[in-house]
């Protein structure tokens, strides 16, 4: 989950994305968020089986951490507990150049596929803005750097695991990752070509970013 100053929240993971609002009075968060599916594959078993699905949050810090309890008019009778912990960036790159023309701020889903006869992939968002990249899944957190400019865009991302994958990603499962990209964009979205270290391993993927949400602050 990505928080703006003004009090707005961007995030996801492997099959849905989050956009809305925050605030907070007398020590208590509220928060509104809309829940969208990006993950269309019929093997995916989405969380609800309403979409997009509008939801209510209030919660309080404790600690490192901050507990929520929510609810939703589309869920009557559903409740569920949310526990957001800050992910560490303080190790992430600089922003890159963007030029005027560089790809645009927003939160984009992300669908990853292994080349060289690798069956293997990985989906979830990332949070780009002003050549900064933040992002993740059900299983990893991502943070980096992009620079674009003319259709063109490169940058490099460091991979972790802030849940134990326990074989389902057996790829970069256990590893922090450093991954090298570059690629295209346009209006809608982006994509590009990467190399990751695993270890001594060099991977390549393939990967295809699609704008769910145009951010502006």
């Amino acid at each position: 989950m990505f928080a703006t100053g003004s009090g707005r929240l961007y995030g996801g993971d492997s099959g849905s994305s989050f956009a809305g609002g925050f605030n907070s009075a007398d020590g208590v968060i509220a928060v509104e968020l809309t829940m969208s599916r990006h993950n269309h594959d019929p093997k995916y078993v989405p969380m609800f089986d309403v979409d997009p699905v509008d939801l209510r949050f209030t919660g309080v810090p404790r600690g490192e951490e901050i507990h929520f309890e929510g609810e939703s008019a589309a869920l009557p009778g559903v409740r569920f507990n949310t526990i957001l912990t800050r992910i560490n960036d303080s190790d992430a790159p600089p922003p890159g150049e963007v030029g005027a023309d560089g790809i645009s701020n927003g939160l984009y889903s992300i669908h990853i596929r292994m080349l060289d006869g690798i069956d293997a992939g990985n989906t979830g968002v990332m949070m780009l803005q002003d050549g900064s990249i933040r992002g993740g899944d059900a299983f990893f957190d991502y943070i980096g750097a992009y620079s674009s400019a003319n259709g063109r865009w490169k940058g490099e991302i460091v991979n972790r695991e802030h849940t134990p994958s326990r074989g389902e990603r057996p790829v970069f499962g256990g590893h922090e990752v450093g991954i090298g990209f570059s690629g295209t964009y346009d209006g809608d979205g982006a994509e590009g070509e990467a190399t990751a270290l695993v270890g001594k391993r060099s991977i390549r993927f393939k990967a295809v970013l699609r704008k769910l949400v145009e951010v502006a602050d």
